[in-house]
């Protein structure tokens, strides 16, 4: 690591130690106590550190937090912080309740083993007090060890630990915090694509948001939460189910948006040999799709995730801005059925040869990567407005250097055509629907599902007017 960068964690860990309000526990298992350690290295460790432990073994961690199905998961960091801040509270708060604000780092990590090269991932956090004996407040991460080699990932665990300890504790805006999460490591080292504030510090934080900015200030290239706004890590949701992804701007969702989901879910479900409940189904935004003028409009945004929370959906945000990395990303994370849905002129833009100019081997490369564990495209047909015809997946028309090719993934089945669908709906299209609602034009609500039309109206969402009396 750089000499300087080393020095500027050492800083924070110093003045830590140098606090004379925090007092508290470090729990860390699987990659050594790397966070503990800096705290020991810089001095002054006797005034914060109450106790360190790290229980290797199994037998002694289910002993102490219980048994697990998953030794590193969310379920275990957090009753790692929980015994660890309850024993605190319980031993010390007598003696030092009333002058200390008590607190607990744990995290619980696979780094890179000497045996195989196994995912290298952890779940850190901090349960903490901003006040002597407030109730605590805590934020938790997901991290990727993007390093090689195992020590490597070992220094870049201790440094994001110390990070995120000394955000906690003297960064008052989340952002701040986040941002702070990736000082003093270069880029590529460590991704970050989860993060939780709770308590009552942060009684006023959205977590979405807080979603939002591990993408916008590169973090992580996605980011997830469910209908209930709850936020997850991908290895939480996708563990062996098959996936469904639409993309769309969703601005707002319309009876077309559901009619293509249904009808590509239907099609997937007979192919893919798995049961509804096996299915994840997600709604995608790029994190380009959210730009507006060159920022993020947060109303905007939060208006999107509240509808498709109100259906029920689980929402991906990411910066894959071409296909074949948003399926480089599932990939990653399940071996089961994969499929994206689109319509007619998402599946022409893919056969764009423009996009692909940053890959040696080109669209050529772009596909092969697109489809080599068996993705499926399910597309939804679109009117031809010169014709007044419809148009299906397989009567497009490519660059004549690329039919071969198009054939080629239309013979094995690659490109599904979503032939149970309502004609009608091939009509509806969102931008004109937004115009619509913006207009005061009472005709979008006949395009858009009941709920949907009631909760736009209900919290004035995307510019909404109400029609003009006659």
């Amino acid at each position: 690591m750089d000499p300087e960068m080393e020095i500027a964690t050492d800083e924070k860990a110093l003045r830590i130690n140098l606090d004379p309000t925090k007092y508290g526990t470090f729990a860390e298992i699987g990659a050594g106590q790397e966070v503990a350690r800096r705290f020991f290295r810089v001095g002054g460790a006797a005034g914060t550190v109450a106790k360190t432990m790290s229980a290797y073994d199994m037998t002694f961690s289910d002993a102490i937090y219980g048994p697990a199905d998953r030794y590193v998961s969310r379920a275990r960091l957090q009753r790692m912080l929980d015994h660890e801040y309850n024993l605190l509270v319980e031993r010390l708060d007598r003696n030092f309740g009333a002058e200390k604000t008590f607190f607990v780092f744990a995290d619980t990590v696979a780094a890179r083993s000497f045996k195989e090269r196994n995912e290298s991932h952890g779940w850190l956090g901090a349960q903490f007090q901003s006040h002597p004996r407030e109730q605590p407040s805590q934020i938790i991460i997901h991290a990727r060890l993007l390093d090689d080699a195992n020590v490597e990932q070992q220094e870049a665990l201790g440094v994001i630990g110390v990070n995120l300890l000394h955000g906690a504790f003297y960064d008052a805006q989340p952002e701040k915090l986040i941002s702070s999460l990736h000082e003093n490591l270069p880029p590529g080292r460590i991704a970050v694509d989860m993060i939780k504030f709770s308590g009552p510090r942060f009684q006023s934080v959205d977590n979405r948001l807080m979603s939002l900015q591990l993408i916008s200030q590169g973090l992580t290239n996605a980011v997830m939460f469910k209908a209930d706004g709850e936020t997850v890590q991908p290895a939480e949701v996708f563990y062996k189910k098959a996936i469904l992804v639409e993309r769309g701007s969703f601005r707002p969702v319309t009876y077309a948006t559901n009619d293509m989901l249904d009808g590509a879910r239907r099609v997937f479900l007979t192919q893919c040999d798995c049961s509804p409940e096996d299915l994840v189904v997600l709604m995608e935004m790029t994190l380009e799709n959210l730009l507006a003028g060159g920022q993020i409009d947060h109303a905007d945004f939060l208006a999107r995730v509240d509808i498709l929370g109100a259906l029920g959906r689980t929402v991906l945000i990411s910066k894959f801005a071409e296909y074949y990395r948003l399926a480089g990303y599932l990939f990653r994370y399940t071996n089961k059925s994969i499929g994206l849905v689109m319509g007619v002129p998402s599946l022409i833009e893919i056969f764009n040869e423009k996009y692909y100019t940053n890959l040696e081997g080109g669209i050529l490369e772009a596909l092969g990567r697109m489809f080599k564990g068996g993705l499926k495209l399910y597309v939804y047909p679109t009117i031809d407005e010169a014709t007044g015809k419809i148009v299906s997946a397989t009567q497009i028309k490519v660059a004549p250097n690329l039919r071969s090719l198009f054939r080629y993934l239309i013979d094995n089945q690659c490109v599904q055509e979503i032939t149970d669908y309502h004609p009608e709906y091939l009509r509806i299209h969102p931008p004109e629907v937004l115009a619509k609602l913006q207009s005061g034009d009472s005709n979008w609500e006949r395009m858009v599902p009941p709920e949907v039309v009631h909760i736009i109206k209900k919290r004035q969402f995307f510019g909404y007017r109400r029609p003009i009396a006659a």
